[in-house]
């Protein structure tokens, strides 16, 4: 009998690198997601196939059962996880399942698992947060344990994984605090999501984050004040408004250029980065020439806000 996870993905539309600090952020799910289905098969060994959206095995292994209850997390595994490969990364959340259930892959049995994405690899929307949602649900266990016993991160994409709706997200001394968001702005016909043509790192983001200099107390407060205003926001021109101030801050915070001044400079429109900062997806805000702008410029993933967004 197979089992069925599923978990949506995600994007950051206010709070990129000031959630890790406790700023409050806006996060939407998005339509695109991942599914996991777990069956039992002869044999002990656990056989892994990860399938990307087009149906093609991207990533297969097999581990010996013994393999992951030995590997003992540690929090030196956890700092070397940007480079290791993807197998030692996949053994990583298996293993750190395990230590938080005990009883998760103590069966004898052995067990086919096979994880399905919906959307390109290289899209950034949450290729690995929902996995390690769907491991959670599949080895009962909370899914920001396993996130931060696994890795780090804000936790906003775990919250994105198990939510339909648009979320306000904060940290409290590590603790989650998720709200549903009435985030259903008028002008959503006028939002575009535009694929920047490659994946953004967003642990090498984190880092360059980690060792700028700023005012930290006041990005939290401003990137609040900002995320409040964006969810009240019922005007295109104060939205504008309101994500221009937002990259302005980061801006100047990562004390680097902000997309728009770099590739986008004759657009008519607002752009705002989602994220990590220099690849995935940006948020444009424009008409139907939107599309035709970007497409010029050889970025030809251009999706409107209503097939993107729960």
């Amino acid at each position: 009998m197979k089992q069925h996870y599923y978990s949506n993905g995600k994007l950051l539309i206010s709070g990129e690198y000031a959630v890790l600090d406790g700023a409050l952020s806006l996060a939407v799910p998005t339509k695109y997601g991942q599914a996991l289905s777990v069956s039992t098969i002869e044999g002990n060994n656990i056989i892994w196939k990860s399938y990307t959206s087009n149906e093609e095995i991207w990533f297969e292994t097999i581990f010996d059962p013994l393999e992951v209850l030995n590997n003992q997390p540690s929090s030196k595994t956890k700092t070397a996880t940007a480079k290791s490969s993807v197998r030692e990364t996949l053994l990583r959340i298996l293993s750190e399942a395990h230590y938080l259930n005990p009883n998760f892959l103590n069966s004898t049995n052995g067990l086919l698992v096979e994880s399905h994405l919906n959307f390109p690899r290289d899209w950034g929307l949450g290729s690995s947060s929902t996995l390690i949602n769907n491991i959670a649900q599949w080895a009962q266990v909370d899914p920001f344990k396993l996130l931060w016993g696994a890795f780090s991160g804000s936790g906003y994409d775990i919250a994105c994984a198990q939510h339909k709706t648009p979320i306000l997200y904060r940290l409290d001394n590590l603790k989650p605090i998720v709200e549903e968001a009435l985030f259903n702005p008028p002008f959503k016909d006028q939002l575009y999501f535009v694929h920047l043509n490659q994946k953004q790192n967003s642990r090498e983001g984190i880092t360059q984050y980690r060792e700028t200099q700023f005012d930290l107390p006041n990005l939290i407060s401003e990137v609040g004040q900002i995320t409040e205003k964006l969810i009240r926001c019922k005007e295109l021109q104060e939205f504008n408004s309101l994500i221009n101030q937002h990259e302005l801050l980061i801006a100047a915070a990562l004390q680097i250029e902000t997309v728009k001044t770099k590739l986008f400079p004759d657009f008519l429109g607002n752009i705002k980065s989602l994220g990590a900062w220099g690849g995935d997806f940006v948020l444009a805000t424009g008409s139907e020439e939107t599309k035709s702008y970007f497409s010029k410029k050889g970025f030809h993933t251009i999706i409107p806000y209503s097939e993107m967004i729960l």
